[in-house]
């Protein structure tokens, strides 16, 4: 079948040119990358960046008054001034930064749930959260004797925003929801969730682990009390990501650990804390890896986040007919809004069988349940198979995406 691609917003081609691992080969075929919303592969300007801070500047933060040190805390803070700027956050104090989103989802759930959760309290969740926006929220409701509740999603993948509604009441204090799904690819509508759970009475945090690559985002314009993501997944290192927490949210909540940098004195008798946003900082950071976001957050926005969308829209719909095309495949998650993810299931092949033979041919995709079991459930189905793609990838990598597939389906189908 002859298939015709819209024009890419971005050249391509200068684009992978800055990824040395895609020069590679795999199982002596060019690598096809198909797999960024697990992890994104990395540009040069970051592992620039990463070289650069062991070789030039290695040392501690904050707590030096020799050159490395000053070196070190000034590009480590001018990383967080980066992040802030993308998210266009007020304050540089409004931004913590974690291992990655899981981290700071459990640090809001234990701080501020501890603080604020209480017998019959409920927080709302989606029912296509990862289980990274699932588990935190389980664990404070049990210990403090809440309970999780949790909207529907539509057959398309979409929330049902009528069972959303509907489940947001006096007792919802929190609502915790995906801003794009990992798995179905869906952009929820997080304004309006905003929206709706502030009129409600209750905070909003934002998982935008998978929205960060794909779509802009201005959590003033937003208005949401939280939102967190990660570094690995926005052509970053990984073990680094933030969170953004409006101040006086941030202020109120009791430190999540205790150590070194997040105190201000400490005696035996008493310690007292630090300022924002080092109160959540506690012990050495990956000073490393935040200056590797910094660098990824600047190479991603050189490219013009409209270029981005727009070659990213075009390679989704570009996968969509071509997969389409292919006998027996059962798109998961079609949502009107939606970005970067094709997840399928082929009739009578297991995903997994899908994956190893898709390997077998240079192509990288994910299969399984994507760490959202519950989205599985609700679609029944076991797994699936998973294409994610970003910069770098083209309509080529689709092509032989689907080439794969059709042998696949020549060996297992017979």
């Amino acid at each position: 079948m002859n298939r015709v691609a819209a024009p890419l917003a971005l050249d391509v081609a200068r684009v992978r040119a800055q990824f040395p691992i895609l020069g590679r080969t795999v199982h002596g075929r060019p690598l096809v990358y198909l797999d960024s919303a697990a992890t994104t592969q990395k540009p040069r300007a970051v592992l620039d960046a990463l070289r650069a801070y062991y070789e030039e500047r290695n040392s501690n933060i904050h707590r030096g008054v020799h050159w490395l040190s000053q070196a070190a805390t000034e590009a480590f803070e001018a990383a967080r001034g980066k992040v802030q700027r993308f998210l266009h956050a007020g304050k540089s104090r409004e931004i913590v930064f974690t291992r990655g989103t899981t981290e700071a989802i459990n640090l809001v759930s234990q701080a501020w749930g501890r603080k604020h959760l209480g017998a019959g309290d409920e927080v709302l969740l989606t029912g296509m959260e990862h289980h990274s926006n699932i588990v935190p929220w389980q664990m404070i409701c049990e210990e403090r004797g809440a309970r999780v509740v949790v909207a529907p999603v539509t057959d398309e993948g979409e929330l049902d925003w009528k069972g959303f509604t509907e489940r947001l009441g006096p007792r919802t204090r929190m609502v915790a929801a995906v801003h794009v799904s990992n798995s179905l690819g869906t952009v929820n509508p997080a304004r309006r969730i905003v929206e709706a759970a502030h009129a409600a009475g209750a905070l909003v945090l934002l998982d935008g682990a998978q929205a960060a690559p794909h779509v802009a985002i201005d959590v003033g314009a937003l208005d949401c009390d939280f939102y967190a993501f990660s570094g690995h997944k926005l052509y970053g290192p990984t073990g680094i990501g933030a969170l953004y927490g409006k101040e006086a949210l941030l202020e109120a909540m009791p430190p999540y650990q205790g150590g070194g940098d997040m105190i201000r004195s400490v005696t035996f008798e008493k310690t007292t804390y630090n300022v924002l946003p080092w109160k959540f900082e506690a012990g050495t950071p990956d000073i490393a890896g935040a200056i590797g976001l910094g660098a990824a957050i600047d190479f991603l926005l050189s490219l013009g986040r409209e270029a981005v969308e727009a070659h990213e829209a075009a390679l989704l719909d570009y996968a969509t007919k071509a997969l389409g095309a292919v006998e027996g495949l059962r798109m998961i998650g079609t949502a009107r809004e939606k970005t970067a993810v094709a997840s399928f299931v082929l009739e009578g092949i297991h995903p997994h069988d899908i994956g190893t033979i898709v390997d077998s041919e240079g192509v990288a995709i994910r299969t399984g349940h994507h760490c959202t079991q519950p989205v599985m459930d609700r679609f029944g189905v076991p797994a699936t198979a998973r294409a994610s793609f970003g910069v770098y990838n083209t309509p080529a990598d689709l092509d032989a995406l689907v080439g794969a597939l059709d042998k696949a389906i020549g060996l297992l189908r017979g």
